[in-house]
């Protein structure tokens, strides 16, 4: 008989960009991984066509290659500085034939329930039941399963006549062809989608709560979140990179208000970075039209709070996504204010054995940073594992969540900085714990 101890087990609910590094990782310090995914392939919101995916015909990363890849992993050479969506699925799916990581997803299997095994035991096993029914319990679990997926819709007074839809159905923009169309909402998608609208509409509004700051793609022919970053390597401070991000919109933009935008109310890195060289071009030759916040809908007829209305065809609400996680209880996961309050998005004050992949808002590419989450979450499961005295600080740590994650940004309060990361900054803390659990 043999005396091998079994290996310890880990539920990994996703295999989109997020599950697979938990999976990579995991597998890596020696645990037994089963992923488990609702689709019939990996990719999550990047595979588009599946339903849970939430990427439209155009998209294109609006992070450049080196803030987007893994850092084991680099982006093939020949991907352009923004790589489209089919690019990025054909990057994941190679980095999961280059981890071995296929062989460990459980493919059209849905997760329907995940509940401790014994409640507050920091230590406690997961009990999983799958929407075939099948039940199992592991030693540790992650919730991989994103944030983007869930509609949120802002609701008004009245009724509006004609159609509906929020960016998460959008894929092509055919749909605004011979009609009025009006976009609402100032995120990155929602100026994509009034870019479209611009060119296929017969007329286009933009509907945003405030004006934004809109940055190009590119500054001095570098993508611009690696201006960026090389401020950030240069260690200055805050104010000098705010006054920088200033003096370089007004070069490369101009003022707002001179392509007919309204001012932001802002100042640069306090809400969450637009990339979009093509929204203030259109506004400023006739083809989108800004509006400020809805009122209310009468009929056709929308009303903004300028007192000004318009009548259009269809709108579609580009308004984010709720954050919701609906197999397990929001009392297993320290919800607080709307929201899971983890250490660092990813470690549970109480729970050991819990963690989150991916639940953050960052102001750059996201899986680099997913990368260096489950690193550490696994070489801490690792630590529990074998007794090793490293666990016990970030055991300590982690009990009070509450963190500053900005940097010394002060974001715009709003449901969109649920989440919002200084990637930077964020990044350093998670490699200095990967740094204390090698030594």
């Amino acid at each position: 008989m043999s005396n091998t101890p079994m290996k310890q087990t880990v539920a990994v609910i996703g295999a989109g960009s997020s599950g697979l590094a938990a999976t990579r990782h995991f597998l890596s310090h020696g645990f037994k991984v089963h992923v488990f995914e609702r689709e019939d392939d990996l990719g999550g919101n990047w595979n588009y066509g599946k339903p849970c995916s939430r990427v439209y015909r155009s998209t294109h990363t609006i992070s450049s290659k080196p803030g987007t890849e893994y850092p084991d992993f680099p982006m093939p050479q020949d991907f352009p500085d923004y790589p489209h969506h089919s690019q990025i699925l054909a990057y994941l799916q190679a980095y999961a034939e280059q981890f071995n990581l296929l062989e460990h997803i459980h493919f059209t299997t849905g997760v329907a329930r995940v509940e401790p095994v014994t409640e507050g035991d920091a230590r406690t096993r997961w009990g999983v039941t799958l929407e075939n029914g099948r039940t199992a319990s592991f030693d540790w679990l992650v919730i991989a399963n994103g944030h983007n997926w869930c509609p949120e819709y802002p609701e008004y007074p009245g009724e509006f006549s004609g159609h509906i839809l929020h960016s998460a159905e959008y894929r092509t923009p055919d749909i605004f062809t011979d009609r009025r169309a009006l976009i609402v909402g100032g995120g990155n998608s929602g100026c994509d989608i009034a870019v479209e609208a611009a060119q296929f509409s017969n007329q286009a509004w933009h509907s945003t709560r405030r004006a934004y700051w809109y940055m190009p793609k590119y500054i001095l022919g570098r993508p611009a979140d690696q201006v960026g970053d090389q401020l950030l390597a240069f260690g200055l401070p805050l104010w000098f990179r705010r006054l920088a991000a200033t003096v370089i919109h007004r070069l490369l933009v101009g003022r707002p208000e001179q392509t007919g935008l309204p001012h932001p109310d802002h100042r640069f890195f306090e809400t969450h970075p637009v990339i979009n060289s093509l929204l203030p071009y259109y506004v400023g030759q006739g083809d989108i039209t800004p509006k400020p916040d809805i009122v209310r809908f009468e009929g056709n007829t929308v009303h903004f709070v300028d007192q000004s209305s318009i009548e259009v065809d269809i709108i579609v609400f580009a308004t984010g996504y709720l954050i919701r996680f609906p197999f397990i209880d929001t009392r297993h996961l320290n919800w607080q204010e709307g929201r899971p309050q983890l250490y660092l998005n990813v470690f549970h004050p109480d729970y050991d054995s819990l963690f989150v992949a991916g639940l953050i808002q960052p102001d750059s590419g996201q899986f680099g940073l997913v990368h260096w989450q489950m690193l550490a979450a696994a070489q801490f499961a690792a630590a529990v594992r074998d007794g090793h005295h490293s666990a016990e600080a970030l055991r300590q740590q982690k009990s009070d969540p509450h963190h500053d994650l900005g940097s010394g940004i002060r974001y715009k309060a709003s449901t969109r900085h649920y989440l919002e990361v200084e990637h930077w900054h964020y990044r350093r803390l998670l490699k200095n714990w990967v740094r204390r659990f090698s030594q």
